[in-house]
């Protein structure tokens, strides 16, 4: 086995455990199911906040403000009471276990840890709200964790009620999560005294303050996104779909951070972040992985068959930011020549927009969460407006550059390749 080869198959391996491991592939699934409900609360958030000044006139003196502002106070203001439920959900089906129970649990769980205050009556009780958004995800993924795990350890050691015979399915898997439901709150108890009896008050502010502040403003870091950017490309490179790999590790901080600039365009001001979630569709897949539409867009013009042949029918889905039929059918995968475009290339366009949001020629993106299907030039645009598409397309003619004095050397080994071809079939007919 040559060493490229064993190099391959060591980081399959380190991926593979990666992507496997119970933990990150529930948050990670948790996480990614949740994205009907962050599209719909970004689309909304964008209807509702769009600055142009007719339209606002309009909703405004038709009342319709009041509505199109609620879609996004049910999705994306309540993204952690979603994420409680979905990641300990996946997380029991993993383990092969109930998880509608393990979500319903860690649902409450997560309400029990939930600061409660009174209302200005004095009276009526009512949660956190902040709490309940991006600001207390990290609260969401840890509390799913620990139900989860603890859900699907008593039921593996058989620690719960056993019906007998007979008993509808429904109702048995209903008294079968009572007796672990009721170690979970006597747990969550626990936590929230030993919380309550610090000076952050709660788990809540805990964690705030310890995990989640100190890693937004790590993941949140220019340096971190480069590096991010480097280890996804050089994991596809070697046939490892490295966007998967590493954004199960960090896309919780960029979802944190994307969700906390949308809040922030609900209110009509510009966000702090310009790292986010959105910022890797919109600057860094420009065409897909390796930002390749400047390498399609080339092939067009091809001499060689081959390549002209698998632009046109590659063309479309990139522009959508699918482009696997380039990755794996030029291939990029393994392909040595085209390593240093494809890493650097992501590396230039992020690089850029980071350069030129900092020093406010871009915008802060807006973190609409658009879904993958979006063309570019489209996605920037609902993200931060016509500057951000603009910049697009100044990327996909950089991409064209960087990538075209590599390609034109494949192209013409591969039309010399045809010609020779062409050849021998003419004097084998003759």
């Amino acid at each position: 086995m040559s060493s490229g080869a064993e190099w391959r198959v060591k980081i399959q391996k380190v991926s593979t455990k990666i992507q496997k491991n119970n933990y990150i592939s529930a948050i990670s699934n948790g996480l990614m199911a949740l994205m009907p409900i962050l599209i719909l609360g970004a689309i909304f958030s964008l209807i509702n906040a769009l600055k142009l000044e007719p339209y606002q006139n309009f909703l405004e003196s038709s009342g319709l403000k009041t509505y199109t502002a609620i879609p996004a106070t049910i999705t994306t203001d309540l993204i952690a009471l979603y994420a409680v439920f979905s990641i300990a959900y996946n997380f029991a089906v993993q383990l092969k276990q109930q998880g509608f129970s393990a979500g319903i649990l860690a649902l409450m769980s997560f309400l029990l840890v939930t600061p409660k205050g009174l209302l200005d009556d004095g009276a009526t009780k009512a949660f956190g709200y902040s709490w309940l958004g991006a600001k207390g995800l990290f609260v969401a993924i840890i509390v799913a964790l620990i139900v989860g795990k603890l859900y699907t350890y008593l039921l593996e050691k058989k620690i719960y009620i056993k019906m007998p015979k007979g008993v509808p399915p429904t109702v048995e898997k209903s008294f079968a999560a009572l007796t672990p439901g009721f170690i979970i709150v006597f747990v969550m108890l626990i936590l929230t005294a030993i919380f309550g009896a610090t000076k952050y008050g709660n788990m809540h502010e805990f964690v705030f303050s310890i995990i989640q502040l100190p890693l937004t403003s790590l993941g949140g870091t220019w340096w971190a996104m480069l590096i991010c950017i480097f280890l996804i490309h050089l994991l596809w490179f070697f046939g490892v779909h490295g966007t998967l790999v590493v954004y199960s590790v960090v896309g919780p901080i960029w979802v944190a951070l994307g969700l906390e600039n949308l809040d922030a365009y609900q209110r009509g001001v510009e966000g702090t972040h310009i790292i986010g979630s959105p910022f890797f569709p919109v600057y860094v897949l420009i065409g897909g992985a390796g930002a390749t539409l400047g390498l399609i867009i080339a092939m067009l013009f091809a001499k060689s068959t081959r390549y002209r042949t698998l632009g046109k029918l590659a063309i479309i889905p990139s522009i959508i930011g699918v482009n696997e039929p380039v990755i794996f059918g030029m291939p990029l995968v393994l392909n040595v020549r085209f390593m240093i475009p494809f890493i650097l290339t992501p590396l230039v366009s992020s690089g850029l927009a980071i350069l030129l949001t900092s020093i406010g020629i871009l915008p802060v993106l807006h973190g609409i969460q658009v879904p993958l299907g979006i063309p570019v030039l489209v996605n920037g645009w609902m993200n931060g407006g016509w500057r951000v598409s603009a910049f697009q397309l100044v990327m996909i003619g950089v991409s064209f550059a960087i990538y075209y004095p590599f390609f034109k050397k494949a192209d013409f080994e591969a039309y010399e390749l045809e010609q020779q071809a062409e050849s021998k079939t003419a004097a084998a007919v003759n």
